[in-house]
């Protein structure tokens, strides 16, 4: 991955903090800076969601540089970031129902952690401080498709703790000239993402029951749509964020721009492995919004971002990588 280079100047006099750089956005983030010859990435990571697998390519690099420590630990926040000039924080806790089933751990991490990296960011003078915000702060929220000013009432605790980021990074900026962008994330899907565990993804987790022709759990009546986002497009954003020069806090919408029905999603998947699977339907998940679709008009003009992957074709490459990665190792 990574053929498109979404900077313009060289990285090599240049060093970045990757928190939760084991995780799956965070190690393709990685992936992309060493590929360019990035000065340094570094990674801080506990490994509580992430894995070693996602860092293994990298080890013995030379420019890489692996913490493994808690962003609830303020002292490690403070070594993470020293010396660092780029900051994209990843590390929290997802999840909508995890966050139901433990509103404080994610409390803790998403809020608690979030504050504590920003803390260290400024008072080592990072130039920059970009991270991942999420759709879930748009709640209740009914109208499509998405726009960053118009959020509605969050509809889990993590949606909470996303908003709640959003609401630090504004008054550090507005109270210490500490200026960040967030992503808001639509359903970023991909390479690396785990398809195992209680809280899987849904695309990860349909692309492996398929493989295994196994039908998949279905929420609801499958029309529930999202706005499903290749992981080669939020490395794009992260990238040319970190690269903006802003003059205030920012939040934009990352995503592909257009909605795909569960429905959709699983018989698409069904197609790559060229069978035809029934799924099976079961009660809606509280929580979960029901349809989701975001408009990217202001990161395109705000960070010159560009989708340049659609979710037909982020679902071959993702098919192919569980393909050799899980398939096999199951066999």
């Amino acid at each position: 991955m990574y053929n498109t280079q979404f900077h313009t100047d060289s990285l090599a006099d240049k060093s970045f903090l990757i928190t939760g750089g084991a995780g799956f956005i965070g190690s393709n983030i990685v992936e992309y800076l060493l590929k360019y010859n990035a000065g340094k990435v570094r990674v801080l990571d506990n490994f509580a969601t992430g894995s070693i697998d996602n860092l293994k390519p990298f080890l013995n690099n030379p420019a890489f540089e692996l913490i493994e420590g808690d962003i609830r630990d303020i002292e490690k926040c403070k070594e993470a970031v020293k010396g660092i000039d780029y900051v994209s924080h990843q590390a929290a806790l997802g999840s909508v129902p995890r966050s139901i089933a433990d509103p404080i751990i994610s409390n803790d991490v998403n809020i608690s952690g979030f504050l504590n990296m920003l803390v260290a960011s400024r008072d080592e003078n990072v130039k920059k401080f970009v991270y991942a915000a999420s759709s879930s702060t748009y709640g209740d929220h009914p109208d499509l498709p998405k726009v960053e000013d118009k959020i509605g009432n969050p509809l889990s605790p993590y949606a909470i703790t996303k908003y709640v980021n959003e609401l630090y990074a504004s008054v550090f900026s507005k109270t210490y000239d500490f200026h960040a962008i967030g992503l808001r994330y639509f359903n970023v899907f991909g390479p690396r993402q785990n398809p195992k565990g209680a809280y899987a993804a849904v695309i990860p987790l349909f692309i492996t029951l398929a493989q295994n022709n196994e039908p998949a759990y279905i929420n609801g009546d499958g029309e529930t749509s999202r706005d499903f986002t290749f992981v080669e497009n939020a490395v794009q954003a992260n990238i040319r964020a970190l690269f903006t020069p802003t003059a205030q806090h920012e939040v934009v919408n990352i995503a592909f721009g257009e909605r795909t029905t569960l429905n959709e999603l699983w018989n698409e998947i069904c197609k790559l492995q060229q069978i035809e699977l029934k799924p099976t339907y079961r009660t809606e998940r509280k929580g979960d919004v029901k349809h989701s679709l975001a408009d990217i008009s202001k990161a395109s003009k705000l960070i010159n971002y560009k989708p340049l992957v659609s979710v037909k074709q982020g679902l071959q490459i993702a098919n192919e990588w569980y393909k050799s990665n899980f398939a096999a190792s199951e066999n």
